[in-house]
Formats: C-alpha cells, structure tokens, sequence
C-alpha cells in the first residue's frame, strides 16, 4: 500500500478547525474516514493523526517517533518551558526522566497526601465563614502549597505564583491577550525557580533534601554537568506547575458529584472505589486533546508510508471516548475500571506509553493521588450545596472546565 492510500482531508489548511473542535478534532474525522490513521495540514505542514491502541503503541515506539522540534513554539513558551523533558529524546530523556522518578517514591508520594490533606483541613475550616466559593480557583491554592511545600520551594508571594502557574496552563491555546499574559508568566516564573536554584548551588538556601529543588538542583545530565540553571527551573516548575493543574480534575470531580449523585452516594456509603471513580473522572472529561511528535526516520507500518520529520499527532481524548475501546464511552460509569487490564495505550488521560523509559507523564500517579485525597474530601469530609450555575463545559476552550468553575455555597466540616 502507498502512501497516497493514506486518507487524507482536502485543503490547504486546518489548524482553524482545529481550533473551532478543539477536543473532538481528530476523533471527527477518525468517524468520518473509518480510519485510525489520517492526513491533514496543521501550521501549513503535512501532519499525521493516529488513534485507537494500535495507533499509541505506534506513537510511543522511541525507534519511529521523536519529540525533539514536534511541540508548536507556543506550548514550548508557556506549558512546558524551554529545554523541558517533554522535548527531549533517547538518553537525554532517559537521563531527566529517571530525575522525574527518582522522587516519586511511595515515601516522598505518602508525604504529598499528607500535604494535600493539612492543606484542604486549612482550607475547609475557612471556607465556612464563606457565603460561597469557587471550587476551581479555591483548590490552585491549595494545589499551590502542597506543591511548594513537596518539592521544597518556599513561596514568597501565593497569590502571585498561584496565577503565573495557571496561566502557564490556560493560556497555551489562548489568542491575544491571554496568550501573552501566559507568555509573561512563563518569563517571571522561570525567573523566580532559577535565582531559587542559584541559591541552592550557593548555599544560600537549604531546601529539604528529597523535593524536587534540591534533587533538580544538584541532578547531572548525561555528560555529568549540571543542568543549566534556566533547565533547573523549568523542570522544577514542571513538577509545581501540573499538581496545581489538577485543579481542573478537582473540578470535574465536583460536577461528577453533582450530575451523578447515584455515585457520590456510593462513595458515601463505601460502596463504590475512590479510585474507580477518580479514573473514570480522568477518562470522561476532556483534559489533554492529543499528543504530539515527529517521525524520527521513514518507516512503513500497516502498508502505510511514514516520512522523517513528518508532525504526529495522537488523539488522546478520542482513545478515552472511542467505543472499541470502551463500552458506552460517553457514559460516566466508574465500575468499568473493575475489569480494565491496565494498559497503557488504551487510557490515556496524561498520554500513554511506559512510565520510567517513554514519554508518559511522570506526575500520573501524583495526579490520581491527588484526586483522591480531594474526592475524599469533597464526599466525606464536608457538607455544601451546588446553587444555580451554568456547569456546561466547552470542547472548543483548551483547558476546558465547567463555565461557572463549580460555585460551593453553605459549607461545612463534617465531624465525625
């Protein structure tokens, strides 16, 4: 088969629609070509988009795909930062990848919940004198604190830092405005991680050993030097910048709470799994729409032609919705985690593949944690009402998350 049997969408060029469908782009045109694999044009360059299993276990081979010059320069310059893990390939990957894993020990991820739980405990008892909160923006804070205080970063201003972190991740696919205050943002936050970083390397500052500053600070590339300090930071900021990402699953976890109160009351009783419920939140609403990267060499695969330097994408949020790989996918229904095989090229909220050699996201399992500890909270911890608001969510905005951001009001602390 040659590379012209390859479906391929007519016209000059589609990062518009892509724009305009956001999540649901690829997955559109998967359904109308009855193919997992298709040709567009995105940025005025031919572009490749994979789904199904066999299309990610494709995409995750280190030998056929590369990220090194794949991510478009804006998500470079906001959501990932320059010189980031994200970019690199082969044994600089493996070399700062195996940094991410070294603190993701069971000791050093019991201390994040325990940071989570004194933070939401904070929080809780503040909300009460509240008439109302705004779950999303409530729960940045939170995430921010925990964040800092796991990886040993001292927050000099909350506020200030907690709104450069969301914008590095709301503005990636904004446009004007919002683009470049995600651009500032980048620019003060790095600037602030390195003098933290030089301040380590000085002696200056002495954070505690096992966070991610002092680890990222001290951590040898692959030729035995340091990192750069700029490096440093952005990956310092890479571990800070996602948990208080979560936010976004916090709450979607609220709205699940609220649209399906059959589970919230399961949860309630014990019935049903935390767990369960939060990787159901994780697959049933949109979060990353697709991954990306470029072909490394020419191949050939399943009769079809792949060109060195062709863009790839993978469609993330359409392999958590494709019905043959998910039973009724469009409906939120947590026991189907009962029986999953744990694949990791089926699931992939945060991309798929292995977690200590490919390009699947290192703070995974600190995202799940996360989310538990705060389920935990929202079902059994405390009592609040849901008033009047407009919970429908866009699948063109990226992120996306419910239009009101989840508004709690008549909050309070169950005592047991």
């Amino acid at each position: 088969m040659s590379d012209t049997s390859m479906p391929k969408e007519e016209g000059l060029d589609h990062s518009l629609a892509f724009l305009r469908e956001g999540y649901e782009f690829i997955l559109h045109r998967r359904k109308s070509f009855q193919s997992n694999i298709f040709e567009t044009t995105l940025l005025w360059k031919k572009a490749i988009c994979l789904g199904g299993k066999k299309g990610a276990e494709l995409f995750y081979d280190p030998d056929k795909f590369m990220r090194a010059g794949a991510a478009p320069n804006r998500l470079v310059k906001t959501l990932f930062g320059e010189g980031a893990v994200q970019t690199l390939d082969g044994e600089q990957h493996r070399n700062r990848k195996g940094m991410f894993m070294s603190i993701m020990t069971r000791t050093q991820l019991q201390k994040l919940d325990q940071l989570i739980e004194r933070e939401w405990e904070k929080a809780s008892e503040q909300w009460e004198q509240y008439d109302q909160i705004n779950l999303y923006e409530e729960s940045q804070y939170i995430l921010m604190r925990a964040a800092c205080a796991w990886a040993g970063v001292p927050l000099d201003d909350e506020q200030k830092r907690t709104e450069q972190m969301r914008h590095l991740f709301e503005s990636p696919a904004a446009l004007g405005p919002d683009y470049w205050q995600g651009r500032t943002s980048r620019s003060g936050a790095d600037q602030w991680m390195a003098e933290l970083v030089k301040q380590v390397r000085n002696g200056e500052l002495h954070p505690i050993r096992e966070g991610a500053l002092y680890v990222f600070s001290w951590h040898r590339d692959i030729d035995g030097e340091l990192l750069p300090e700029k490096v440093a930071a952005v990956e310092v900021l890479n571990i800070v910048r996602p948990i208080v990402a979560i936010s976004i699953f916090i709450a979607f976890s609220a709205l699940a709470l609220h649209q399906f109160p059959q589970e919230k009351g399961r949860l309630q009783k014990g019935d049903g799994s935390i767990h369960r419920f939060v990787q159901e939140v994780r697959r049933f609403y949109p979060f990353f729409p697709a991954a990306i990267a470029k072909v490394k060499k020419d191949f050939q695969w399943e009769g079809y032609q792949f060109q060195e330097g062709t863009l790839t994408l993978l469609d993330i949020y359409g392999n958590n919705h494709d019905p043959h790989l998910w039973e009724q996918p469009d409906l939120f229904q947590p026991d189907r985690f009962l029986d999953w095989d744990g694949s990791p090229f089926d699931f992939i909220p945060q991309g798929g593949g292995d977690f200590h050699m490919g390009h699947r996201c290192a703070g995974e399992w600190v995202t799940i944690q996360v989310m538990e500890v705060s389920v935990d909270y929202l079902v059994n911890r405390l009592q609040y009402k849901v008033p009047n608001q407009d919970l429908s969510y866009s699948h063109t905005s990226m992120p996306t998350m419910p239009k009101s951001q989840m508004i709690l009001t008549d909050i309070q602390k169950i005592t047991s």
